[in-house]
């Protein structure tokens, strides 16, 4: 079964059975719960001239046109008139929200998921992604189908508005902690991996406009997705052999909608996805200090960058949403997810690749290092990152509670799954929002102690489960 309902968003595979899957029925039948939802959420006393009006963009995977269109006239359907941005990214789409004044946004991509996948992420009227008492209303709807379309004289319109991405762009070059100038002096040449999706025609526009030399990999939007696109290492060796071969500053690389974002130094190792945000931190941190918010699968990294600038770290529950929230009431300056995602609240509540390209960029510029060399700068922590294929089987439940028991004498917190701090390691145990996996994380000083302290961590799960 790969339908997947959380407060990430509807997520599935595209095509076998309705309710099993994401097909054509299920689109529509959950972006009319969402709509609904919206013509709910109106205040009565409140007299409105205008419709309901939602922005609609999506990544460039193969089912997008068919799914973009079955949401956007099922919206038409429900009397709401959508913003139509085509071919767009995730914060994009973020940022549309409330320039355009609109009532929400949906974003179809199933973010680093495989060609096969595709998923609706909702936002709220700032662009934010929905909470969980928000999206249990939804799927509350779509399951009891309670739909009210709109009569023939009442229906919604559709607007077409291409100009988003080139809008974004300027927005993030006017942020006051990027410097243009400063990126143009130090004539950097990065090679950009766009996934064959909206990456690649954003990211290299943004570059272009910094003065900065572009050799494109894998930037033909067609959907056609050249390598598995999660960001992660052994995913990443085309770019990372260019790298060196076109004798380039860095790699950039992003997921098909543009929120997750990794570098490859000039030597074509990995920066660390985890230390994006790190680095990130880091630069706005020296210019404005203050707090920072990661969620509790993200590296330590991030609590000492903070520490050194006399900021305040807190870790929160895994989830966009979560970081958000927790960002908001401890008044952070920066966060984020450390699977590459920026959250620069200057810009806008939402990870952003295009605001963490910029900020990254800027800083190398004014630390005049190389990308590995800046790497070496930071705390050195390494990570293992595994996960178990769920079955109906086991009992997820059972094993974070036999596993919470076993190491009871340890800094443990259960605020999302099962996260147990060491001394000078930690692990963390969670069921997946976006896929049907256990996941477990492990950071330690060394990369053999934490795929060591995962492969243990792996066989006391497995013994717990019988499997």
């Amino acid at each position: 079964m790969t339908l997947i309902k959380s407060i990430s968003g509807i997520r599935g595979t595209i095509g076998g059975k309705v309710g099993d899957n994401l097909t054509p029925v299920d689109a529509v039948k959950f972006a009319s719960a969402y709509g609904t939802w919206l013509k709910n959420s109106v205040d009565p006393s409140i007299i409105r001239e205008d419709k309901l009006k939602v922005v609609v963009g999506r990544d460039a995977r193969i089912s997008g046109p068919m799914i973009h269109n079955l949401v956007i006239n099922t919206l038409v359907g429900l009397g709401i008139d959508v913003i139509d941005l085509g071919l767009s990214t995730t914060p994009t789409v973020e940022v549309a929200v409330p320039l355009e004044k609109a009532d929400g946004g949906i974003i179809l991509t199933a973010s680093h998921n495989p060609k096969q996948w595709n998923a609706l992420k909702l936002l709220n009227a700032k662009g934010e992604f929905l909470n969980g008492i928000e999206g249990e209303k939804i799927l509350k709807i779509a399951e009891a189908e309670a739909f009210d379309f709109s009569d023939v004289d009442s229906l919604g319109e559709i607007t077409e508005n291409d100009a988003y991405m080139d809008i974004h762009i300027d927005e993030v070059l006017n942020l006051p902690l990027v410097d243009v100038e400063a990126v143009k002096a130090a004539k950097f040449k990065v090679v950009v991996d766009g996934v064959n999706s909206s990456g690649g025609i954003i990211i290299p526009k943004l570059l272009q406009l910094m003065g900065v030399e572009v050799v494109k990999l894998y930037c033909e939007p067609n959907g056609h997705f050249p390598h598995n696109p999660e960001p992660l290492k052994e995913h990443l060796t085309d770019i990372s052999e260019l790298v060196v071969k076109e004798g380039a500053h860095l790699g950039v690389v992003v997921d098909p909608d543009v929120d997750r974002l990794a570098f490859i130094c000039e030597d074509g190792e990995m920066f660390g996805e985890e230390y994006t945000l790190v680095a990130c931190a880091d630069y706005v941190l020296s210019k404005t200090p203050g707090n920072t918010v990661s969620n509790m699968s993200s590296s330590r990294a991030l609590r000492d960058v903070t520490k050194a600038h006399n900021g305040s770290y807190e870790a929160s529950a895994v989830g966009e949403v979560n970081v958000v929230e927790l960002m908001k009431k401890n008044n952070a300056i920066i966060g984020g997810e450390g699977n590459g995602g920026i959250i620069y609240p200057e810009s806008h509540y939402g990870r952003d690749s295009l605001v963490g390209v910029a900020l990254f960029l800027t800083h190398l510029a004014n630390k005049k290092m190389s990308v590995s060399a800046l790497r070496a700068s930071y705390p050195e922590y390494y990570m293992s990152k595994n996960k178990i294929e769920l079955t109906p089987q086991i009992d997820v439940d059972a094993i974070l509670v036999a596993m919470t028991e076993k190491y009871k004498n340890e800094d443990i917190s259960t605020i999302d799954g099962v996260k147990i701090d060491f001394a000078n390691d930690w692990v963390h145990l969670r069921k997946s929002n976006t896929e049907p996996i256990i996941r477990i994380y492990t950071e330690a000083p060394s990369q053999a102690q934490a795929d060591a302290l995962a492969l243990r961590i792996i066989d006391e799960i497995k013994a717990i489960a019988g499997i």
